[in-house]
């Protein structure tokens, strides 16, 4: 395992939950194509960002490098961060409602509560990378297993199943839903923080041999993203199959009520869980990503402790205002996953400019093909931005 488990745990966090519960239990399986789409695209990106850092850089720093106006610089590095801060808010957000659902603690005292999950990550992160890695398995391990008998025990049908895979459908009042889906799962700060994790690991001389760390890369990104993939395909198919016509689900704690007694107790307390493990997974890969946009942008150095405080002490503000005005998490986390799209590009255009360019991948450079398939790639999401823009206003 390497990188690309790091990065997966991004694809599976509260704000993926979010958008797949909400989709699943609001349009049946329709939305599925939306899932599979989205994973293949954030796998080409994701590889291309590993790209990078195998070149020897860091995907901010090259940003900095190539930029040089220090205006716009600065004015880059607030949106990144802008796009941390969203990130966070779902994981955040994801444990202090699983919090709720198991032990039955107020939402507005949860948040203060989960606010010392910066302990558990000082405690992972202060040791071997290999620590990390190690835990993020059990995370993983932990929603994927919880989704797959979720899936058995909802019995889902499988031939709508399969056709919805394929069959894309879409109109004005899935279109936000549909957004949401590929802004969890095409994460702006996952694809800075691949190519940070991998260039600082291939600093070793170990991986001196730069198209064999390629190779490695690859197979551990497709196996990586692959699994977050089914995992999100899985949500959606359970949410359909346990919500879609049999309860009015609009909030994760009425999923969660809802789930008790159509399929026990069980199932409930599974599902709360895994929410669990991916708001706390999800929120150590979000602060490494902001502290590679700070470092590569900036320059500027502070442990990845005082940045984690840093983030949580900045979200506690809008969920502590969200929780006290009633505002349902749920919506929180769609509509967080759905700004989220609108910044995609602020990483994806210049890994699509940086990839092509030979001065700075060397022999890494990539074919034509590939960079025509990811503009196409890039396009479709701009569409979906543009689409749900014009269902807002038209």
């Amino acid at each position: 395992m390497g990188s690309g488990l790091v990065v997966s745990v991004a694809y599976i966090d509260p704000g993926n939950w979010g958008t797949n519960i909400g989709g699943g239990s609001s349009f049946n399986y329709n939305l599925l194509w939306v899932i599979w789409m989205a994973s293949g695209m954030a796998m080409l990106f994701q590889y291309l960002s590993g790209k990078i850092g195998i070149a020897g850089y860091s995907l901010a720093e090259l940003i900095r490098i190539r930029i040089k106006n220090k205006r716009m610089v600065f004015l880059y590095w607030i949106l990144a961060e802008f796009a941390i801060l969203a990130t966070d808010l779902a994981e955040f957000l994801g444990i202090v409602v699983a919090m709720n659902l198991l032990f039955n603690i107020p939402l507005i005292w949860g948040a203060y509560i989960a606010s010392a999950e910066v302990l558990l990550f000082l405690f992972l992160t202060s040791k071997k990378f290999r620590i990390l890695e190690k835990a993020f398995m059990g995370f993983v391990g932990i929603i994927g297993l919880v989704f797959v008998y979720e899936v058995i025990i909802t019995k889902p049908d499988f031939t709508p199943i399969l056709i919805h895979s394929v069959k894309p459908m879409l109109n004005k009042e899935s279109i936000l839903i549909a957004v949401g889906i590929i802004g969890a799962t095409v994460m702006p700060h996952a694809l800075f923080v691949h190519s940070w994790l991998i260039k600082n690991k291939t600093i070793n001389p170990i991986f001196k041999d730069k198209f064999k760390v390629l190779k490695y890369h690859l197979v551990d990104n497709v196996f990586s993203l692959t699994i977050a993939g089914f995992i999100n395909a899985a949500m959606l198919i359970m949410a359909a199959a346990a919500f879609y016509q049999v309860a009015e689900v609009a909030t994760l704690s009425e999923a969660y009520k809802t789930l008790i007694p159509l399929f026990g107790k069980f199932a409930a307390v599974g599902f709360a869980v895994a929410l669990l493990s991916a708001g706390i997974s999800s929120s150590i890969t979000g602060t490494l990503a902001g502290q590679s946009i700070m470092d590569g942008l900036t320059g500027f150095k502070i442990s990845v402790f005082t940045r984690r405080i840093i983030t949580r002490v900045i979200n506690i503000i809008p969920i502590t205002i969200a929780i006290l005005i009633g505002m349902e998490p749920l919506k929180i986390l769609i509509y967080s996953q759905t700004v989220l799209s609108f910044l995609i590009p602020l990483p994806l255009i210049p890994i699509i400019i940086f990839t092509a360019n030979k001065e700075i991948m060397g022999d890494l450079v990539n074919k034509k093909s590939t960079t025509i398939i990811t503009i196409i790639f890039a396009s479709v999401i701009l569409m979906f931005n543009f689409y749900l823009l014009y269902s807002l206003f038209f």
